[in-house]
């Protein structure tokens, strides 16, 4: 993980249940692809083997695998040699520009079957800083996705979706592999990518159990595993904007990703609920020569490979449950992060608008507040997975009124098709933002209109603040 610190863009919201947690692979792995419901147990010793391997690397190159070093190049190399021997399109990426004088290259590595238009990525970046070999940042990381990709290989599923993965260089510099990789996309590739997972410094000695965005549609799967092993996992303010999927935000691709912690420092409440010390850093060694193979939870390195492939399995892997719940994209740009697109009406309600606060991120739609007779509305049409139950439209909406009492003068109505979901008034206004959520499940596998509205009377405002519209389960 670099250090700069950047405020991240949000990215909307999607979550839908999606079939069983996962169960333990058992027994010998057919050579023919089959159809199996449940995400493998990545072996952690084989995720440690690799880590053993980069750190003889960095021990043969001066103590570190630097962007710019020979230990990078032999990273790649190393990583490159497993992925072509199990059946990958491997590509070594040049980065021209933005990066390092020096830099080695970023590594992509695809499996060649599943829908190419569809395309769920994983990534971490391969490079460590100058001052050691960087096990926990960036090792941890770059060994567990290899690992995941070798059992993909082995287990050899039916594919619904495209996985990739990606090794990133210049990480520390400033995040420039990755950026280079997203900007010299065309945007036709762009769009098929319908999320990015990072995972940075997942092995912390201290940590604790982070994720990127961890209410967004792409952090669902992510979060339902950690969930699972009771973890109570936070949100991952440390990182943002300091990793590589940063660069995929920047251009409105969904993202998430695990993380274990940096220099920050572990909270009482943390200690109390992960173990570990309280008001030291996660990771003692963030960025020295001490970020050894003695710098390794072993604990939490297991959990995130394991977490790892249960999202790829879900995302990507043909579970056979009778029916696709792969909901990346199903309600667009609903964290009104990049730009208007796919909302149609008053969409110049859509910005970043002083004087009032966004929910996450820096843009929401300010529907009404006007103070005078009006109404303003915005739409979109989704389809709402036949292969998910129990669905609902989840949206934060912050009500700000000058009326008094309990009269409804100002109304908010929520619609999907011709049909009034739920209808909210300046008797609803409180404080700041509360999460509400109204049932879709009716309308499993058809495809309608999302409209939300403001209506207000002839004087005094009410400003209906509406951010991060999700489609969730129950």
């Amino acid at each position: 993980m670099k250090r700069r610190l950047a405020v991240a863009g949000v990215s909307l919201a999607v979550v839908l249940g999606c079939g069983t947690l996962p169960a333990v692979a058992t027994g010998s792995v057919p050579a023919a692809a089959t159809t199996t419901a449940a995400a493998p147990d990545v072996d952690v010793n084989k995720v440690k083997a690799h880590l053993n391997e980069l750190s003889a690397i960095a021990g043969r190159n001066g103590g570190n695998r630097r962007s710019t070093g020979q230990g990078y190049r032999d990273s790649v190399a190393y990583v490159k040699g497993k992925l072509q021997a199990a059946g990958y399109t491997v590509t070594e990426q040049p980065c021209t520009s933005g990066c390092t004088s020096g830099a080695g290259p970023n590594l992509i590595a695809e499996w060649p079957k599943g829908d190419a238009n569809n395309v769920i990525m994983f990534g971490a970046h391969l490079d460590s800083v100058s001052a050691g070999p960087g096990m926990n940042d960036n090792g941890s990381g770059s060994a567990a996705l290899l690992e995941n990709a070798l059992t993909l290989a082995q287990q050899n599923p039916t594919m619904r979706n495209r996985v990739r993965f990606a090794w990133w260089t210049d990480e520390e510099q400033g995040l420039n592999g990755s950026d280079f990789y997203v900007r010299s996309l065309p945007s036709t590739e762009r769009t098929k990518i319908k999320a990015y997972y990072n995972f940075d410094m997942v092995a912390s000695t201290n940590g604790g159990y982070f994720i990127n965005h961890i209410t967004s549609s792409a952090a669902a799967p992510m979060k339902a595993y950690w969930d699972s092993l009771g973890l109570q996992p936070e949100e991952n303010t440390e990182g943002a904007g300091r990793s590589d999927d940063y660069s995929f935000e920047q251009y409105g691709i969904p993202t998430s990703g695990y993380a274990m912690g940096a220099s920050a420092r572990k909270t009482s409440a943390q200690a109390a609920k992960w173990g570990g010390t309280a008001g030291s850093a996660y990771d003692p060694c963030y960025h020295r020569s001490c970020d050894t193979l003695t710098n390794i939870n072993t604990t939490g390195l297991d959990r995130a490979s394991d977490g790892v492939a249960y999202t790829l399995w879900q995302r990507a892997v043909d579970t056979g449950t009778g029916g696709s719940c792969d909901t990346a994209g199903v309600v667009g740009n609903g964290g009104f992060e990049s730009g208007t697109s796919p909302w149609t009406g008053n969409t110049g309600t859509i910005g970043a608008h002083s004087g009032l606060p966004a929910h996450s991120g820096t843009r929401f739609a300010w529907l009404g507040g006007n103070g005078a007779t009006s109404t303003e509305s915005i739409s979109q049409t989704v389809t709402v997975p036949a292969g998910c139950t129990q669905a609902s439209l989840s949206y934060w909406l912050y009500i700000d009124t000058d009326e008094s009492g309990s009269t409804a003068y100002d109304r908010f109505t929520v619609k999907a098709g011709g049909s009034t979901l739920a209808t909210l008034s300046n008797a609803n206004a409180g404080s700041g933002y509360v999460q509400r959520s109204v049932g879709l499940s009716a309308y499993a596998g058809q495809t309608v209109t999302l409209t939300f509205t403001a209506s207000e009377d002839y004087s005094l405002q009410t400003s209906f603040l509406l951010d991060d519209v999700s489609l969730q389960s129950g």
